[in-house]
């Protein structure tokens, strides 16, 4: 569908079908954040990944990076060599992705104390979601 002026529609990921959604799903999953974060520093091997990213099974490792490689974040280089020897870069969509996800974990570890602190007036002494928000009914409607 065109808009009058004959140009493509933005995308719109409040829409269920636009292909942004998967793309987001790529790039803010919890590893990928980590991922494209870490790879700031410039071209890594996975060895260096998986010691630089705490927690991170090699599985998961795997899997995100060819997620990423596979949205056009990350670009994965094998060399001609025995034993292989591959290493992953950003690829410059992926540098611009990058910029915007070190600014939110930036954010993130500034401001933890705050994000880890109760809400106001919640009473309990740990951050949960209120009664109130919407969630999945119980009674079947």
């Amino acid at each position: 569908m065109h808009s009058p002026s004959g140009t493509p529609p933005l995308a719109d990921v409040f829409a269920a079908d636009c292909p942004s959604r998967q793309v987001l799903r790529c790039l803010a999953s919890r590893w990928g954040v980590i991922v494209i974060v870490a790879l700031t520093e410039g071209r890594q091997r996975f060895s260096g990944l998986r010691r630089r990213i705490g927690g991170i099974s090699e599985r998961m490792l795997a899997q995100t990076l060819q997620e990423l490689e596979g949205c056009g974040i990350v670009e994965r280089r094998q060399h001609p060599v025995v034993p292989p020897h591959v290493d992953y870069a950003l690829t410059p969509l992926g540098q611009e992705a990058a910029e915007r996800m070190v600014a939110l974990t930036d954010w993130v570890e500034a401001n933890l104390p705050r994000l880890q602190a109760p809400p106001a007036g919640s009473g309990s002494g740990s951050a949960s979601v209120p009664d109130s928000a919407p969630g999945p009914r119980r009674d079947g409607a």
